[in-house]
């Protein structure tokens, strides 16, 4: 009785919302997925339509939902915050996604004197180049190419990324700080190997961001070049003055 008596003083339409997150939060709905338009959650709560619409536009404010005139309402796409830096596995957990990543490749020893030159390492210095499909739901998101010195991470190529956070991964297992980044970021289209990789046609369009990453004592760590599908992500861009 006395739960029930609790229940009964939380507003309807925050009830209402309440399921919607947690539907989302276990993955029943997934981003793009049809949310319950109004008339149906009215009906299936025992709502009035202003009440259903109330819960609908406070999720819409909080970024859980879109809503689309004359089409519906739609799971949101996760968003990707700049004003902080996150790994790819810290930003889908903030937003209640199931994570997994693919290896495609991980090379021990290449040459590359342009990514070297980011690094601040000689020309001449062996990288270990890391390829990886990032998922969320079991979908690709992310095609992401990382770039570290070998000399510097010894045995890193054998390290299990499948699941791991790599950024988790050289703090722990390498004793470093990672503490900001310098991003690029601009649009291209899916070439043929980037469309088979993310599961989308040739020349889709995707967001591409480089990121050279740097620990607590401003030595470059991580060179990381991503390619996001643009449908899928939301970039949040806080400015301060």
């Amino acid at each position: 009785m006395r739960l029930k008596s609790v229940e009964a003083r939380v507003p309807a339409y925050q009830r209402i919302l309440g399921v919607i997150r947690r539907r989302i939060e276990a993955g029943e709905l997934l981003p793009g997925d049809t949310v319950a338009s109004e008339r149906e959650l009215a009906r299936a709560h025992r709502v009035s339509l202003m009440t259903a619409r109330h819960a609908l536009a406070s999720l819409e404010r909080d970024g859980v939902v879109q809503r689309r005139r004359g089409v519906g309402t739609f799971v949101a796409p996760p968003k990707i915050h700049f004003n902080k830096l996150m790994s790819y596995t810290e930003q889908m957990a903030g937003r209640g996604l199931e994570t997994r990543s693919v290896v495609i490749s991980c090379s021990p020893e290449i040459f590359d004197h342009d990514v070297a030159a980011r690094l601040g390492l000689p020309p001449d210095a062996p990288l270990v180049m890391l390829e990886r499909v990032r998922k969320a739901v079991d979908s690709p998101v992310a095609f992401e190419v990382c770039y570290f010195s070998a000399e510097e991470f010894p045995g890193i190529s054998e390290a299990s990324l499948e699941n791991k956070s790599l950024f988790t991964t050289l703090e722990r297992d390498y004793g470093i700080e990672l503490a900001h980044a310098d991003e690029e970021v601009d649009a291209i289209i899916a070439d043929a190997r980037l469309a088979d990789l993310l599961d989308v046609p040739r020349g889709s369009p995707l967001l591409r961001m480089r990121q050279l990453i740097y620990t607590t004592k401003g030595k470059p760590a991580l060179y990381v070049l991503g390619s996001y599908l643009s449908g899928r992500h939301t970039l949040v861009i806080r400015r301060f003055r």
